[in-house]
């Protein structure tokens, strides 16, 4: 099967961990938009969803469900969302598509975290890809330095020539050339740099279910 064609396949097999009558976390990027497109399916049997980002509230709109703010509801029964890298113990590497902060923020109030992910995904110690770091833009150089000295290279993500700018107004910094053996460790320290508005190393808020695309099917690694 084509990537495209296993992120089908595990945005469908996500709806198993949509309770009836609940409000559902949903996250950002190309493997949960075939998780929204599949929710749309079972759309009346749901109250509604949380979002992670402007793109996902507007699809999930555009297929007739009710888009709830994060700070109006309590608790999340689930989150699904996608990852550019997860372990073997479930730490993710996230924000590729720029939402890391707003992912982490409904990934903290929801009970259960399913991540959805070809398995390409899958690596043995995070850090291949880019980390992705949003950052209040005047700490922007501060913080680069600061990753040199652990031995990465910070870049600045660009948009049509110019600096992305976030759903919270902020700057992404991708950091590449490291090896994070210890995504606890490594989460927690860097959040408290300061400027960094979080890192996209989800270890605190792992999954605790990752649904792989598989070639013989849907995979499913509990942690």
């Amino acid at each position: 099967m084509t990537q495209d064609e296993l992120k089908t396949l595990v945005g469908q097999a996500a709806l198993a961990y949509v309770e009836p009558g609940s409000i559902v976390g949903v996250g950002t990027g190309s493997t949960v938009n075939k998780f929204i497109d599949a929710l749309a399916g079972i759309k009346d049997t749901i109250a509604g969803a949380v979002s992670s980002s402007v793109a996902s509230t507007e699809r999930l709109q555009a297929l007739g469900i009710q888009v709830f703010e994060a700070a109006d509801v309590e608790e999340l029964a689930v989150y699904i969302d996608g990852a550019d890298e997860i372990d073997r113990a479930g730490y993710m590497i996230k924000g590729g598509g720029a939402a890391l902060t707003r992912e982490k923020i409904v990934a903290a109030q929801s009970r259960k975290f399913v991540c959805i992910a070809d398995e390409s995904k899958l690596v043995q110690t995070l850090g291949g890809y880019p980390v992705p770091v949003e950052v209040i833009p005047m700490a922007a150089q501060r913080i680069r330095r600061q990753f040199a000295a652990l031995g990465g290279s910070a870049t600045l993500r660009l948009k049509n020539g110019a600096p992305l700018v976030t759903d919270n107004g902020q700057h992404i910094l991708d950091v590449s050339g490291l090896k994070i053996t210890e995504p606890l460790a490594f989460e927690s320290e860097v959040n408290q740099w300061p400027g960094v508005v979080t890192v996209g190393v989800f270890a605190f808020q792992k999954a605790h279910v990752c649904l792989l695309g598989t070639e013989v099917g849907v995979k499913t690694l509990v942690f």
